[in-house]
């Protein structure tokens, strides 16, 4: 039985900065660019299967450096395979680009309603996921009145 290829207007890349050891995730609507450091990544086709078939995403991607000069290198022009990003990679000093999926629209941070009410701060019993936690000092006079008190 073939497979069917499902394609996508968007492809979505992670880049490895080697030198800050960042990852950044980033996506690229088909045929336009997207700079990465000196890289410019431009997808050309982006392709996944249903999802009642195996996982498979595919993507033919172009890949130029532009140089402190202005000069213009062609890096990398082949086909990505997300389940194996090794395989056909951009070889690149400095810079790792792979794909990593296909999709059928753009993420978009949904900015709050006007008159919502939500001035950006957290709500009651909601903290910043990292924040660190204030525990209450025990208290000397306490440990005395309970019979804890240290000499």
């Amino acid at each position: 039985m073939p497979t069917h290829k499902v394609e996508n207007p968007i492809a979505v890349f992670s880049g490895l900065d080697k030198i800050t050891g960042r990852i950044t995730k980033f996506e690229v609507p088909l045929d336009q660019t997207k700079t990465f450091g000196a890289l410019q990544v431009r997808p050309r086709a982006c392709y996944t299967r249903p999802p009642t078939e195996a996982p498979n995403t595919t993507g033919f991607v172009e890949v130029d450096e532009t140089s402190l000069q202005g000069e213009v290198k062609k890096l990398f022009r082949g086909w990505m395979f997300a389940s194996s990003p090794g395989l056909h990679g951009v070889e690149h000093p400095i810079y790792d680009v792979w794909l990593t999926d296909c999709k059928a629209s753009a993420t978009m941070a949904s900015a709050p309603a006007a008159g919502d009410g939500h001035d950006g701060a957290p709500k009651a019993g909601q903290g910043a996921p990292d924040a660190p936690v204030a525990l209450p000092r025990a208290h000397p006079q306490r440990r005395q009145q309970q019979g804890t008190a240290r000499p």
